[in-house]
Parts: structure tokens; sequence; C-alpha cells
């Protein structure tokens, strides 16, 4: 496996590693037969640590339960209910108050208890750090910094067992999964531009996005 030098995955049209092992020929490329080492590690770890063995099972049944036939937020509470979670946590953005909203109601009519916060929990002033006027959205307003690290902090005080994102920023999710106590998921993913429809922008590169393939100079 001389030609191997990390991951390029979405270059392969074998996906050998999607069959029965032997039934097709990999690329060169193919991490699961050039990086046996780590892969050995990574499946141990299935069977050593109990919560990420249930997990591994559950999400597997909740797949095969909704394949195809369930929407992303059934797929959530069937998940939820199968790992035995009752308190569900949304993180969501202040520009999706409505959505996170209808979310709450149909957790709640499923049966769970739900705590949701805002991403401006807070009103943490953007210029206490180190964020410049001319750095702003609105430049020359007071504007307030999104809060991920303080909403993961509340619903972990909140006693949530599975925390949902509904539209964080870029980045802001990035804190919130780095300090949420609870395993989380995402519901909704922001794109302002395209009604929070991010996959668009690939599904459109031939045609109207085609700049976003096109190398900068």
């Amino acid at each position: 496996m001389s030609d191997y030098q990390g991951p390029v995955c979405a270059l392969c049209r074998v996906a050998a590693c999607d069959a029965e092992p032997g039934a097709k020929t990999p690329p060169r490329f193919c991490p699961t037969f050039a990086e046996p080492g780590v892969l050995e590690e990574a499946g141990k770890a299935y069977l050593a640590d109990p919560l990420l063995h249930r997990i591994a099972q559950e999400s597997a049944r909740t797949e095969a339960a909704g394949y195809c036939k369930a929407t992303r937020v059934e797929e959530i509470m069937d998940f939820a209910r199968r790992m035995g979670w009752r308190h569900l946590g949304i993180a969501h953005c202040i520009g999706l108050l409505q959505e996170a909203k209808v979310a709450r109601e149909i957790f709640l009519a499923g049966g769970f208890e739900v705590s949701t916060v805002c991403c401006k929990v807070g009103s943490i002033d953007k210029e206490g750090v180190g964020i410049a006027d001319h750095e702003k959205v609105h430049p020359g307003e007071y504007e307030v910094l999104c809060n991920p690290v303080a909403q993961a902090a509340l619903l972990a005080q909140a006693g949530t067992e599975f925390n949902v994102v509904i539209g964080l920023c870029v980045g802001h999710d990035s804190m919130f999964f780095m300090h949420s106590k609870a395993p989380a998921s995402v519901l909704v993913v922001k794109d302002r531009v395209l009604g929070h429809n991010p996959v668009a922008a690939l599904y459109t590169t031939h045609s109207y996005y085609r700049r976003l393939t096109e190398k900068s100079t």
C-alpha cells in the first residue's frame, strides 16, 4: 500500500469497506487495508466502553428501523428511547427560535422532558473577547457573542441526557460539542443563504455554485 498518504475516501468508487471482506478489491489508498492497526484499536473501543457499545448498538437499530421511513426528528426520538434517555436538551440559535419551539413541542408530545437554551444567553459583549467594531455583523452597535459554552453548561445543570443542536453557527457548534456533557446530535445545520439546507450548494456545484469548485488564485 505504498500509495497511501492518508484517507481520501471521498475519491473511492469501489466501497470495498461496505462489502464482506474479500468480496471487492479496494483502491490502493483505502484506509481499511492500509491502516489495520488504527482500525483494530478503534474496533476494540466499541466493546471496551459500555456507553459506546450501547450507542453503537442502538444507533444501528435506529437506522434499520427508520431507514427511508423516519424523519430526522423521529429518529432522534427513537434513538433516545432506545437508549433510555428521557430528558432532551436543545441548544439553538436565536434566529431559529420558532424551529426550536416546534422541536420542543414535538419532543414533549413524544413523552420527553425538554430543556432549551438560546445561543445569546448571558449577553456577552463581543468586544469583551477582542472583537473589533469593524468585525461585527453590524458595526457601531452593541453585539452579543454566541455562548455555546454556557449553553452546554446550562443543559448539564438541567440534567439533560441527550442534546440536540438547532442551527448553531460554524465554530459555535464546535465549542458546544467540545463542552456538552451529554451525547449530542444535530437536527438543523445553519445556512442562512440556503434556508438551512447546506447540501444544496453541493448539489449545484455544476451550475449555480460552480465558483465553489474553482481554485482561488
